[in-house]
């Protein structure tokens, strides 16, 4: 199964780009003028964060969320046989922030929110930075598309963390230089062990394991955003947020996180995956002791 999947995809990731669009053009009419895929889920997220807007200009942002999320699976694909001088053409960054870092010895994290294309920010990133880059995944259930999946995502060297192992697999990095890349913004399974902060005027939770992690061993944290100059072609920002974040009192760097997410996402709202139900998880009286305040 798994040779026949990578076969098909393989052949189809040799296309031209610009003959790849043209297929996500066409995905984009069924997923979304017909199939209308999560259309409800999106139009109801960009209610709550947009109250402001007029459904004619919600409805355009999620026109566009559409063509981005289906363009992202269709340069996931490219991604198969796509090199890393061509990746290296179309996802810039200024990766002198994390190798600045580098230099000084220490690990990083960095944190970021489902902006796209975070595929080929993942692929850039692990090329152009001097650490050893690690990335974390969800494992698929399917073992053809998870093999394929682990196999596209570590091409260019970043080594994969399955989310269900990390603290077992963080181990062996204890007295390792890395980088760890962290998309914290979905959410968690665990409402009542996360960090509860205002998200877009709505209290939300947030998962708590990126800050524990860089309080516990002071590790710096680096916020990173994904611009899109056009169609193909994708800028990577990255911020220091901090660099001894052991010294923050505890939630302040989630509410950090959570801050620059809102801005980046009022910035670029057609960016960010709407289509996740961000906002599923209820607020209970006995998660009062969670709250972090601005």
């Amino acid at each position: 199964m798994y040779y026949l999947v990578y076969g098909l995809l393989y052949l189809v990731s040799l296309l031209p780009l610009r003959v790849l669009y043209l297929l996500s053009d066409g995905l984009y009419l069924f997923v979304y003028r017909i199939f209308g895929y999560r259309r409800q889920v999106v139009m109801e997220n960009l209610q709550l964060v947009f109250p402001e807007k007029t459904l004619a200009e919600r409805k355009k942002i999620a026109s566009k969320f559409y063509h981005n999320f289906i363009d992202t699976f269709i340069e996931t694909i490219k991604m198969v046989s796509a090199s890393d001088s061509y990746i290296k053409k179309r996802v810039s960054g200024n990766w002198e922030v994390l190798n600045d870092l580098h230099k000084t010895g220490r690990s990083c994290q960095v944190h970021l929110g489902h902006t796209f294309n975070w595929e080929w920010a993942n692929l850039a990133c692990a090329k152009e930075v001097n650490y050893t880059f690690l990335g974390v995944y969800m494992p698929i259930k399917n073992q053809a598309f998870d093999r394929l999946f682990k196999k596209i995502r570590s091409k260019s060297g970043s080594v994969l963390i399955p989310a269900t192992e990390m603290r077992k697999s963080m181990m062996h990095w204890r007295h390792e230089q890395y980088c760890i890349g962290l998309v914290a913004d979905q959410a968690p399974s665990n409402p009542d062990k996360c960090f509860w902060l205002s998200f877009f005027g709505k209290i939300t939770p947030f998962v708590n394991g990126p800050e524990t992690g860089a309080h516990a061993g002071n590790i710096p944290v680096v916020f990173a955003n994904i611009e899109k100059p056009r169609r193909g072609y994708y800028k990577v920002v990255l911020t220091l947020a901090e660099d001894q974040p052991a010294s923050l009192p505890k939630g302040q760097l989630t509410l950090r996180y959570a801050r620059y997410l809102e801005n980046v996402i009022r910035q670029q709202p057609d960016m960010w995956l709407w289509s996740h139900r961000r906002w599923k998880r209820e607020w209970k009286e006995e998660y009062n002791k969670l709250v972090v305040h601005d």
